[in-house]
């Protein structure tokens, strides 16, 4: 136990991050998307709120095939979101008040929109031909065209799409207005470090790295034997990652920037904790989906898969120890842009339990060892759609596609268990308006039609009942963090130690710091109480989610109410 030396101090270590969907966070302009003109104008509520690093999902120009993750230049802002003096006052208002900016950068691939790949599919001996993955078909017994293997897009089907102009296939593992770049080619990589190089200089604090463990690919172009998500063994952390990692990992450092990777279909820990160990010199740290595959089924992300607490706790502290003892970092995440909302998904979101579960996700999450990251909403509670939806009321890609290989075909019974994994694990469930008041449109937009639907609850889930209630979920956010910086010694560079492993209703762990001092964590996750035994002295509650004194928790026994939390400094 105890903090080792060798671990470096950093400030993003000691931060947290928010991470703001623009086209749903606030419209200014009564257009039904949102814009960094209303991101500007909430900054002083995220700055009340704690959090230290301002992370925005993809502003610039974009066809908008994939919200934004399709990038058709890197320096120009998507018009409807502003342009870029508007990203300078954000950053001078985030700067003024202390606080950082993160870009997302898309660099494994492009939108088709983007001019190096018009010039690209132009004609084979273009001279951006290789800045993307071109092949020329196989052909069966029959001689029908085939794709040249058999990789899966992650939005369904193939992830090669065939070209007339040339007569040969593209690679796109996402939608097919999504080519992959070619990183084996020196000048795309130069590319990829001047746009990073663009941002940097212009005052931007680091960046979010979309699926970065993509960009290197098996050359040989196998066949692959998976049967869910074919190919990913092949290009998941392919043989040059760690070399292209190191190149950016270079730049980052001349800048003091900061760097969170997203490594998705990774199983080999040894990979992911390269990328981020201290003296590698490649990212501050990764998203990795261990937690976030927890109830993925045998068919992938759409079929029913189920879990339990200790399946949790089995998660959480492998991660936890894994990167404290090879001297990694976590980033800390239940909820983003792709991922449903926390509350609906690891507690309780119906109306009886729903405010003390997302009180329940401020403890357990905040007091991890790692950097926390909270997605718009979640500080206020926010949950899934309404199961009532329609699914003419869904909009992500993923979702679509997916549905649309079964809408015909299946029968009854499978669409209605499809439509319930829909409203469980869609995208669209992080993606709906920012609640901000109880106001027509949840405050979000002045005009009648949002680009997407505000979730029906907003009367009885917005920041501004909030922020004016004390003992609101929004406090316990802004509470949680405090302490969390108040205590880095303990929260940021102590040791995570799991408490009462067994138990089946209550996850516990304890943070110790260097110097002996320590502080327990305890999450009562089912909906029943609990009498816990602690055998612990306290002297202070830093955050009870139902107002408890430490006169309440040093009788040898605590008596937890359901989905309650409580953090004590020992």
């Amino acid at each position: 136990m105890g903090s080792k030396p060798e671990q470096l101090r950093a400030w993003w270590k000691e931060g947290s991050v928010y991470q703001v969907y623009p086209a749903s966070f606030q419209d200014s302009t009564g257009s039904g998307v949102g814009d960094l003109k209303g991101i500007i104008s909430r900054v002083d509520y995220l700055k009340d709120l704690g959090v230290d690093i301002v992370w925005l999902s993809p502003i610039f120009k974009s066809p908008q095939h994939d919200m934004g993750y399709d990038i058709s230049d890197y320096r120009v802002i998507d018009p409807p979101y502003g342009d870029i003096t508007d990203v300078d006052v954000l950053r001078d208002a985030l700067h003024a008040r202390g606080m950082k900016l993160v870009l997302d950068l898309v660099m494994n691939h492009t939108s088709d929109e983007h001019e190096w790949f018009k010039e690209s599919r132009k004609s084979k001996d273009n001279p951006y031909r290789d800045w993307y993955i071109w092949k020329p078909p196989r052909y069966d017994e029959q001689g029908n065209r085939c794709p040249p293997n058999n990789w899966q897009s992650h939005f369904q089907g193939s992830a090669w799409e065939y070209d007339e102009t040339t007569d040969e296939y593209y690679l796109r593992l996402f939608c097919r207005e999504q080519p992959d770049l070619n990183w084996e080619n020196p000048a795309v990589r130069k590319a990829a470090h001047d746009v990073m190089r663009f941002w940097l200089d212009r005052g931007a604090d680091g960046f979010r790295i979309d699926v970065i463990n993509f960009i290197s690919k098996d050359q040989s172009f196998p066949d692959s034997k998976q049967t869910v998500l074919r190919g990913t063994e092949h290009y998941a952390c392919g043989p040059r990652l760690h070399e292209y990692l190191k190149e950016l990992g270079a730049i980052l450092k001349e800048y003091d920037a900061f760097s969170v990777g997203e490594m998705p279909c990774v199983h080999d820990e040894k990979e992911l904790v390269r990328a981020v160990a201290a003296d590698r010199g490649e990212l501050s740290m990764i998203f990795h989906f261990e937690l976030m595959d927890i109830d993925h089924g045998v068919n992938g992300k759409f079929s029913p898969g189920k879990w339990t607490l200790s399946t949790l706790k089995s998660k959480v502290n492998k991660w936890q120890r894994f990167m404290y003892d090879n001297n990694g970092w976590n980033a800390l995440y239940l909820e983003n842009h792709d991922q449903p909302r926390a509350v609906s998904r690891f507690v309780h979101d119906h109306p009886e339990h729903r405010v003390a579960s997302a009180k329940l996700i401020a403890v357990f999450l905040a007091f991890q060892a790692g950097t926390p990251f909270i997605y718009q909403g979640q500080e206020i509670g926010m949950t899934n759609v309404p199961v009532e939806w329609d699914m003419d009321e869904y909009k992500d890609v993923d979702c679509l596609n997916h549905w649309g290989l079964f809408k015909d075909s299946a029968d009854e019974a499978t669409k209605a268990q499809l439509r319930m994994e829909y409203q469980k694990k869609s995208r669209d469930n992080a993606r709906t308006p920012m609640q901000w008041d109880d106001s027509p449109q949840a405050g979000f937009t002045t005009g009648s039609a949002p680009w997407m639907r505000v979730n029906d609850n907003y009367k009885q889930i917005n920041a501004a009942s909030q922020v004016k209630d004390p003992e609101s979920v929004y406090h316990t956010y802004r509470r949680a963090l405090e302490k969390r910086k108040e205590h880095k010694d303990i929260f940021v560079y102590g040791d995570f130690e799991l408490v009462d492993e067994a138990n089946d209703r209550v996850f516990a762990y304890k943070r110790v710091a260097g110097n002996g001092d320590a502080a327990l964590i305890v999450c009562n996750f089912s909906t029943d109480e609990v009498a816990w035994s602690s055998g612990v002295k306290a002297r202070e509650v830093l955050v009870s989610s139902a107002g408890k004194k430490v006169d309440d928790v040093n009788g040898g026994e605590m008596r937890l109410g359901p989905c309650e939390a409580i953090a004590l400094l020992l």
